[in-house]
């Protein structure tokens, strides 16, 4: 028969610690994160009472609305549309700016300060800026261009200018990510790749994004579904007598409406467990795609 093993008392006041450190962060996950998935899948099936007072049970009434919502598909696409322009080309320049800033260049870490300075700068304030340079009347864009074009009132534009916003914003913590991702690869690799003669294009191709795909996945997966949760940029550009509000409204921004615009919780949360399907949906496919391209050393 086999002998229990007891801990010592070194693993035990170990195993202790360890769990007193982690105790304020898995608390913090299970108040603001997991008990409030619950709640909101709950809610979704009531609808709010008269006067916001009270829940009414409605069953399956609030999904069923969901699907004939003209609102809610043009949010979706919207959001889409959204994720599908800021999140590969904000991956692409920040991969190529991290390879740059990765080499030997003078003022380097005042280069990745710049890029990183729109991480940290408050949304209303990113979002008055561009309000400005987009400006169809006195912006400065349309002063550069000889030509002008009304960037966010353009219903048919105005999604993508807001996209570019996302993606000047977020570069540079993407950038910062992928230069943790370049410091694992050695050098080694370059160095026999120079000697055979591969230029630096055929490096980046063959050596750098193979290498550094666990990095460009775990960005990926987490810009998506940053991305496909749009609400602040566009909640502070468009305004509701935009004539392109209707197609740059993301789901987000419904959920925000019918919940506190219009005291309608319950579909609210409707609309925000769509959501949470979306990005799991979407999530499943990424983790099912990545075994094709992503290399793990």
């Amino acid at each position: 028969m086999g002998t229990k093993h007891k801990m010592t008392p070194r693993q035990k006041s170990e195993f202790l610690w360890g769990w007193l450190f982690i105790l304020p962060t898995m608390t913090g996950l299970i108040v603001l994160n997991i008990v409030p998935i619950f709640q909101t899948i709950y809610q979704s099936f009531f609808k709010t009472g008269d006067f916001g007072k009270g829940n009414k049970f409605v069953g399956l009434d609030n999904y069923a609305k969901v699907f004939t919502d003209k609102d809610v598909w043009q949010a979706l696409i919207n959001t889409l549309k959204y994720a599908a322009v800021e999140v590969p080309i904000s991956i692409i320049i920040a991969l190529v700016l991290a390879v740059f800033l990765n080499g030997k260049i003078k003022g380097k870490s005042t280069f990745r300060t710049i890029f990183f300075l729109p991480m940290v700068a408050a949304p209303a304030a990113i979002a008055m800026v561009w309000r400005w340079l987009y400006n169809s009347e006195f912006g400065l864009l349309n002063h550069i261009f000889p030509f002008r074009v009304n960037w966010i009132s353009n219903p048919k534009i105005a999604i993508y200018s807001i996209a570019v916003i996302g993606i000047w914003s977020i570069i540079g913590y993407n950038m910062v990510l992928f230069l943790a991702g370049l410091q694992e690869v050695p050098r080694d690799y370059y160095e026999a790749a120079s000697i055979d003669g591969a230029s630096g294009i055929q490096q980046f191709f063959n050596i750098t994004i193979p290498l550094v795909s666990p990095t460009i996945f775990f960005v990926l997966v987490t810009r998506l579904i940053a991305a496909m949760q749009v609400f602040d940029v566009i909640y502070m550009i468009i305004d509701n007598t935009n004539p392109a509000l209707f197609k740059t409204q993301s789901l987000v921004w419904l959920f925000y409406k019918y919940s506190f615009s219009q005291g309608n919780k319950g579909y609210g949360a409707t609309v925000v467990v769509v959501l949470l399907i979306v990005i799991m949906i979407i999530t499943a496919i990424q983790m099912i795609g990545q075994k094709k391209w992503v290399h793990y050393n």
